[in-house]
């Protein structure tokens, strides 16, 4: 879980250059300031996938 829209982006940043599965909840901050997150970090190469939660 993250507090801010930059503490947001540096956790996914770490996941996807940590070993194994990684998974960050909560993550309204980085849909209001980042569009598509996941398609541009999927161009760069990056396992990420966006999961509903419970």
């Amino acid at each position: 879980m993250a507090t801010d829209l930059r503490a947001s982006a540096s956790l996914v940043l770490a996941g996807c250059i940590a070993e194994g599965t990684t998974l960050v909840d909560r993550i309204y901050h980085i849909d209001r300031g980042y569009e598509r997150i996941e398609d541009k970090l999927r161009a760069l190469g990056a396992n990420i996938e966006r999961v509903k939660g419970e």
